[in-house]
């Protein structure tokens, strides 16, 4: 059987050796059947009751809904009616009338027939007291049917439910006479086909020439992977109510995977990623290797061509980065210098702090509890980030500290560019750029729990780099035995400098600027620093750099933000006055201290 998924041979196959069959699974999607020559897309129970009809040789196939009654599926409506007494028009009243019918048709030697129970996992739910009996009767019959016709086959009942185990386990159970198969999301082959059935439907098919419509099929098989044939069709309809011509079948894909018809990375200003360096020098100080190596790859992002020498069809996300080194010296900062600079905004950017996802079961928070569990109704905190704004920056912060069963999330990012919720949603990261952070390497933990730092200021940047990457790499490969998500990472890998003497001068200065400014904007006071008071806080900053561009924010708060507070209490100037500070000092009594006065 040619042109079949592999369900529908089993069943086919089977028929002759099992009078009943329970599918679960992918039983919701649509299915391509081959009729006179075309693919025909049908639900599940048509495309059962089709398949035995014309290919099977079935006369009758009905299709059993709880509460509904039977509907005529495939077959003559003429050989119920013979065989039941009964019009499909009927009520069918309860579980048992339904049986009532089904077991004729069961035992009946002159027709071959097929009865298809759908919504099953939900009758014990309809009907809970008849519901024992009804299966009760059915697994007597599966045991006391005999095949019909020659060659023969029997009459079927064929139970569609969500999860195998719908089905009560007493009822499968060393039970020869029942097969559960199986139905997956569609594979490479029913993708092609359901390709060739709905592409047509797009104006402009018809007038391609051949080879070019060989080509969109096979970027649509490629970029539909993972996807149900249901959602391959509504993407068909999309194109067809934008306006969007077959040539433009990945833009369509896209538009259906984010939700929004705009798509900020082809607005982005060509000359800006250019000269990306000198926007995120700005931002990101005493870095120009990092900000380098990252502005190469936000271009190659640009163009999709991350993952393009493995496959021209890519759903990967447009971008992925490993920031490794020291505390404080600009990770952060250039994950946000990202987001604004492809999206405008550093609303674009989300941050996971990893260390609060230690523990297994944190894995929930990221993607949503199962159903039946608490949570399950608000979802996971990164499916719903991606899914409410699928174009960001996102950031794992410190990921060695995250949970081994956490990599497994992000190896599924890394690989399909998309990730499904406990809720069943699925999200797509194609149009994100994912940056891991780490500090690996940077201390070691001594048997007594004491931190011993690794790298130095006083080390030369090769030296660091060198030891970060061993580090990064005895990490994943060894320690935690995952070298797949190195693989995956690739490259990638952007090591950070310590904040050198010279770029905390730059540092320092930018932080005294954003305190003027505040105080500009907020209170309408001037501040004016004298050169020789800018050069004592220099000197005191740099007197420790562990702790990066962060330690130097935390270091001028208390020599200079604190007493700055208390000159203003002591001058109290009024709107639009200067202060002018002159001297800063020090005593043991006081701490530091700043003089100056209020000028014109």
């Amino acid at each position: 059987m040619d042109g079949f998924p592999k369900f529908a041979k089993e069943i086919f196959r089977f028929s002759a050796t099992h009078p009943q069959f329970i599918v679960f699974g992918n039983i919701y999607d649509i299915f391509p059947l081959l009729l006179d020559g075309k693919y025909i897309p049908y639900p599940l129970p048509k495309y059962l009751g089709e398949m035995l009809t014309h290919y099977a040789g079935y006369e009758l196939v009905l299709e059993f809904i709880p509460l509904d009654g039977f509907k005529l599926i495939s077959g003559k409506e003429e050989i119920y009616k013979k065989l039941t007494d009964r019009s499909l028009d009927d009520e069918v009243i309860h579980l048992m009338d339904a049986f009532r019918v089904i077991d004729t048709l069961a035992n009946n030697k002159e027709h071959k027939c097929a009865v298809i129970l759908n919504f099953a996992s939900r009758m014990q739910e309809i009907s809970y007291s008849l519901y024992p009996d009804f299966m009760y009767k059915l697994f007597r019959l599966s045991l006391s049917k005999n095949p019909i016709g020659n060659p023969s086959t029997y009459n079927l009942e064929i139970f569609m439910v969500d999860k195998d185990n719908d089905i009560p386990a007493w009822y499968t159970l060393e039970n020869p006479r029942v097969r559960i198969v199986p139905i997956p999301k569609p594979d490479f082959e029913v993708r092609r086909w359901m390709a060739q059935s709905v592409l047509p439907k797009i104006k402009g098919w018809n007038e391609l020439p051949n080879n070019k419509k060989d080509e969109i099929i096979n970027t649509f098989v490629d970029l539909t992977s993972g996807m149900y044939a249901r959602e391959m069709l509504s993407i068909v309809q999309l194109s067809v109510r934008e306006g969007l011509g077959p040539l433009e079948i990945g833009e369509s894909i896209r538009r259906y995977k984010v939700g929004v018809p705009d798509n900020p990375w082809a607005k982005i200003d060509k000359n800006k990623l250019l000269n990306a360096e000198e926007y995120l020098k700005r931002r990101v100080i005493g870095q120009e290797r990092a900000v380098k190596a990252t502005a190469d790859i936000l271009r190659r992002s640009f163009f999709n061509l991350s993952g393009a020498q493995y496959s021209r069809y890519t759903t990967r996300p447009k971008g992925v980065l490993f920031f490794a080194g020291p505390t404080g010296v600009g990770k952060t900062e250039l994950a946000k210098a990202l987001a604004e600079l492809i999206f405008g905004s550093e609303h674009n950017y989300i941050r996971f702090d990893m260390s609060e996802f230690s523990q297994e079961h944190t894995n929930q928070r990221l993607i949503g509890a199962p159903p039946g569990y608490v949570g399950y109704e608000t979802g996971g905190e990164l499916t719903n980030a991606v899914k409410k704004n699928p174009f960001s920056v996102i950031l794992f912060d410190e990921i060695e500290k995250a949970h081994p069963i956490i990599l497994d999330i992000f190896l599924q990012i890394l690989d399909d560019g998309r990730l499904t919720s406990g809720r069943g949603e699925t999200v797509y990261f194609s149009e994100s750029i994912i940056i891991f952070t780490s500090n690996l390497g940077v201390y070691s933990v001594s048997p007594t729990g004491e931190k011993i730092q690794k790298i130095t200021p006083n080390m030369e940047y090769e030296e660091i780099s060198k030891r970060l990457r061993e580090e990064i790499y005895t990490f994943f490969k060894f320690k935690i035995g995952r070298p797949e998500i190195l693989n995956r990472i690739g490259e990638n890998i952007v090591v950070f400098d310590f904040i050198r003497p010279e770029s905390a001068r730059l540092i320092m200065k930018k932080m005294l600027n954003n305190i003027r400014l505040k105080l500009e904007d907020e209170k309408k006071i001037k501040l004016e620093i004298s050169p020789e008071v800018e050069e004592s806080l220099y000197q005191e900053v740099i007197k420790d750099l562990s702790m990066g561009g962060r330690g130097i924010g935390n270091r001028l708060e208390v020599i200079f933000v604190n007493p700055l507070a208390k000159l203003l209490f002591k001058l109290f100037p009024k709107e639009w006055d200067k202060v002018f500070i002159e001297k800063i000092t020090f005593d043991e009594v006081d701490g530091w201290k700043l003089e100056g006065y209020l000028s014109a």
